[in-house]
């Protein structure tokens, strides 16, 4: 008997741990999961879940010494609420400063995420805010276990036989399998709009075209139609597409709480959305998004004072969040 009881307590135990562990949207107590201050900004996420867990790649600015860095990190959480401390990615260099990146794919044996550089050569404090110059480029990177990761490799969305300096300021990658041809891979980007290229092994990659957008794009493909959420200067909006050359708006601005969060009343932007509506416990969409504030970007709170938040939804029209 004495030993069953024991048994049984380590069962419960145990219990309570997976419990603890399990996503309660009601637990959340504030919608920031990361804050910025004066010296740090966190922007531009990317979410991924994998294995009950969630894997947060996001860009954070920091400044160094009176120098401005940006870099991408990355965090993981199983319930929302407890987050690992970040941990720095990419490499720390100003003519590259590696950040947004868009989302991560499972392709072949390995993991792929694409981001950009942002390059600002000698940037520093007193020259806040001071954003990308011409050289911004698209990258990838790859892992086999979602923690380390491979050194940057140059995105040739624009064909191999382009050269660098003729591919043109570029940011915000996003892929997506097409949704009708499975290993045909679109790759979305902030230029002219949205461009948009396609590649069957995601390295040759085949110029397709582009259409009216913002920026921080993330497509979700949902009943033969694209879905394409994108960054205005202040809030988000969806877009609707069954063949990636029609597009329809679809819902209203997205704003969240904008109106009474001081912490982002610059800005609300960078949302990145995952369908978890069939994840029992979960059963939404969730969004991660950037708020910068009090400021806007350009008065300075661009490489500060941004912080990233969290909502979620049943219909990507009506949104929720902690406190509301």
């Amino acid at each position: 008997m004495k030993y069953i009881s024991v048994i049984f307590l380590l069962m419960m135990l145990a219990s309570c741990q997976v419990n603890k562990d399990k996503v309660n949207l009601s637990k959340l107590e504030s919608p920031i999961i990361f804050k910025g201050d004066d010296n740090t900004a966190y922007r531009d996420p990317a979410i991924l879940y994998q294995d009950e867990q969630f894997y947060l790649y996001f860009t954070l600015s920091r400044v160094e010494n009176d120098s401005v860095f940006q870099y991408t990190a990355q965090s993981r959480s199983r319930d929302l609420v407890n987050w690992t401390p970040y941990e720095i990615i990419t490499p720390r260099d100003q003519k590259f400063d590696f950040c947004s990146p868009g989302n991560v794919i499972k392709y072949n044996d390995e993991w792929i995420m694409c981001l950009q550089t942002y390059p600002r050569p000698n940037y520093t404090v007193d020259q806040m805010p001071r954003f990308g110059n011409n050289e911004a480029r698209l990258y990838t990177m790859t892992s086999k276990n979602l923690e380390t990761w491979s050194q940057p490799e140059l995105l040739r969305v624009k064909g191999n036989d382009v050269s660098i300096e003729k591919m043109g300021r570029m940011i915000d990658a996003y892929f997506i399998e097409d949704n009708n041809e499975p290993g045909k891979w679109w790759c979305f980007y902030k230029q002219n709009g949205v461009s948009m290229s396609y590649s069957y092994n995601l390295r040759d990659w085949t110029f397709f075209g582009y259409t009216e957008s913002g920026e921080n794009v993330c497509v979700l493909t949902e009943n033969d139609e694209y879905i394409l959420l994108h960054s205005l200067k202040n809030g988000m909006e969806i877009k609707k597409s069954k063949d990636l050359v029609h597009w329809e708006d679809f819902g209203p601005l997205i704003t969240l709480g904008q109106q009474n969060w001081e912490w982002a009343k610059g800005r609300i932007s960078a949302g990145a959305i995952l369908d978890l509506r069939k994840v029992d416990g979960i059963n939404k969409y969730l969004m991660f998004f950037h708020g910068s504030g009090p400021l806007t970007e350009e008065e300075g709170d661009f490489d500060k004072n941004s912080s990233l938040g969290i909502a979620w939804s049943d219909d990507l029209t009506n949104w929720e969040w902690p406190g509301k």
